[in-house]
């Protein structure tokens, strides 16, 4: 059985936006798509019954929230296959829990309530820096969203710490039918003291081509198991969440990996990791990666 993909709403308009990227995304895989909505408004209602009739405005709302983004979701894609639910838990405990049986989860970059100006929501921010499966921050503008652009981006890193995200953006380009751009950052030794400037050509040769050889190490096996795809090497000079941030700029995605030490609950996420998550013009999907 296809694991589904997994989308926190909350009847935010960024939420409704994850909703329709969602939708696309199941029907190019194929999978079942489960819509989630976390409500603690039992625990503040409390379990038993009240002697009114009326029903908590809360739980009403909470279930209108997911009736509405079923009926959008099927509305968008009919042969989707779409189910929702309410969860009495927060939405960073629920969508953890859903994470070990799904196939990614799908958050919007903002929540309902959150503070007018914030560039991330909390949610999304906990959620992909500590999840155990992919997960989707949709942000960005409409053209970047709908795929129109034809591209996806990989940030990769040393071969180890990016082959969960390598092999992501290598079946994510592949079902989209579009090209995968590898970006591997290096930085240029001009800052440092050398006694000639040979020297420092020298050096900044040796590191680009380090780079270079860093991406054909990282991408052969997924290269290897999706021949068709086509893949373009950047081995480029600069910081790398620079270099990512823009590149995202005309991309339908952009992929990175975090590594995730077992046992260890706090945020996880690099600086290349957490500045995508803030600032991307594009979607961005944060892929696990145990170390």
């Amino acid at each position: 059985m296809d694991l589904p993909l997994v989308v926190g709403v909350d009847g935010s308009d960024s939420s409704l936006t994850a909703v329709d990227w969602a939708v696309d995304e199941a029907a190019r895989y194929g999978l079942p798509l489960r819509l989630i909505h976390a409500s603690l408004w039992e625990v503040y209602e409390g379990a038993q019954p009240s002697f009114t009739t009326d029903r908590p405005a809360e739980e009403v709302m909470a279930e209108h929230i997911v009736a509405s983004c079923v009926e959008r979701a099927r509305r968008r894609n009919p042969e989707v296959k779409v189910s929702g639910e309410v969860l009495a838990e927060d939405a960073v405990s629920a969508l953890l829990r859903a994470a070990p049986e799904a196939f990614a989860l799908v958050t919007g970059s903002r929540g309902r309530g959150e503070i007018a100006g914030m560039l991330l929501g909390s949610v999304s921010l906990a959620v992909a820096a500590r999840a155990v499966c992919p997960v989707v921050v949709v942000r960005g503008a409409d053209p970047n969203r709908r795929g129109a652009l034809g591209r996806i981006v990989v940030g990769v890193g040393d071969s180890t710490g990016s082959a969960a995200a390598v092999r992501f953006a290598v079946r994510e380009a592949e079902v989209r039918g579009c090209a995968l751009t590898a970006v591997r950052a290096w930085r240029n030794p001009s800052q440092e003291p050398v006694d000639h400037m040979l020297i420092a050509d020298d050096a900044a040769r040796l590191r680009e081509e380090r780079a270079s050889t860093g991406l054909d190490d990282a991408l052969r096996e997924a290269v290897r198991e999706h021949p068709q795809v086509d893949v373009r090497r950047q081995p480029l000079e600069g910081p790398a969440h620079r270099i990512l941030l823009k590149a995202s700029a005309e991309a339908d995605m952009i992929v990175v990996g975090a590594q995730r030490r077992h046992g260890h609950f706090g945020l996880q996420l690099g600086r290349t990791a957490h500045a995508l998550l803030h600032h991307s013009e594009c979607p961005v999907v944060v892929v696990p990666q145990p170390v």
